[in-house]
């Protein structure tokens, strides 16, 4: 990992955006390393996923008893502590407070196309549940930057969906899920991109 973009993946369920992350690494196709994996429950199963990748992993907070500034200044310590430059939110569900320092380096993949069915408490089968229930016709997936705001701040890519008649909130999770594979991958290239293209513009 000598040389190449650190990432810290933050995880609350099941970790299938981190599997992913890490088999597209394992082919060439992303160069950079996974260099921690941090949730705030030990029961999120991407920490198991991360054992068996051999990735370190931390849980701050467990019992959440931490306001969202503490919580957050714990994990971006954890994270710099890892030597990590990049932070990714993968289905990660505790607020967070993005400090000064790492705006523009914390990405965020959301199961919609933002701004519709985002927020709070818009996450996971809720938000497909809601596309179904609203009746549109089209939906897809976000890659965005991270400020303050939940599913808010500047967006680097969307991925589109239709929605089939007969779509159940799985089968239409199972898809945009396929294009979510495809849209952080891209996303982190294109901000590492931009990131070499800043610092070499500053030199």
């Amino acid at each position: 990992m000598t040389g190449l973009p650190r990432i810290a993946v933050l995880v609350s369920g099941g970790g299938r955006s981190l599997e992913n992350l890490a088999e597209v690494i394992a082919r060439g196709e992303l160069r950079a390393g996974i260099a921690l994996v941090l949730s705030s429950t030990p029961r999120a199963l991407a920490l198991e996923r991360a054992r068996r990748l051999g990735i370190p992993s931390v849980v701050v907070d467990p019992e959440r008893r931490l306001a969202p500034s503490e919580f957050s200044r714990d994990a971006f310590a954890a994270i710099e502590s890892f030597g990590c430059d990049t932070a990714v939110m993968a289905g990660f569900l505790r607020k967070i407070e993005v400090p000064a320092r790492w705006r523009g380096r914390v990405l965020n993949i959301h199961p919609a196309l933002l701004p519709a069915f985002g927020g709070k408490g818009f996450y996971g089968e809720r938000v497909h549940a809601a596309v179904l229930a609203s009746g549109a016709k089209e939906t897809g997936c976000t890659v965005h930057y991270v400020d303050d705001e939940y599913d808010h701040g500047p967006i680097l890519l969307q991925r589109r969906v239709a929605v089939l008649p007969g779509d159940t909130v799985e089968s239409l999770a199972g898809r945009v899920f396929e294009e979510e594979k495809i849209a952080l991958p891209e996303a982190l290239r294109n901000h590492f991109a931009r990131s070499a293209a800043g610092r070499s513009g500053s030199s």
